[in-house]
């Protein structure tokens, strides 16, 4: 017979509709992928007419309060809520809750 090319091994990959992974090998295909992450300290509404006439130093008010959790988007999806905090005069996010959704 003649020789078969070597096949990779894919037993690590999932089949199609199989079982999700398991461990970290398992995922480690998917470590690379760039995710954009956002971190909503709250929403605002006006009208183009009052936002034309926002100059330096304008505040607008959002919808939140002062130590409201703040929303956590990953891909555009809520995935979680969080704190703001101050690392090395940079502003960052703790996470304090994983929002769960249904994926139907």
């Amino acid at each position: 017979m003649p020789d078969m090319p070597e096949m990779e091994d894919d037993s690590a990959m999932p089949e199609p509709g199989g079982r999700p992974p398991t461990n970290a090998k398992e995922l480690e295909a998917v470590y690379d992928i760039p995710v954009q992450v956002s971190a909503i300290l709250g929403k605002a509404n006006m009208q183009v007419s009052q936002l034309l006439k926002l100059g330096r130093g304008a505040v607008i008010e959002l919808d939140r309060k002062v130590g409201e959790a703040i929303d956590i988007y990953v891909n555009n999806r809520l995935v979680a809520r969080g704190e703001v905090v101050v690392v090395e005069n940079r502003l960052g996010v703790t996470m304090t809750e994983i929002i769960k959704m249904d994926r139907n």
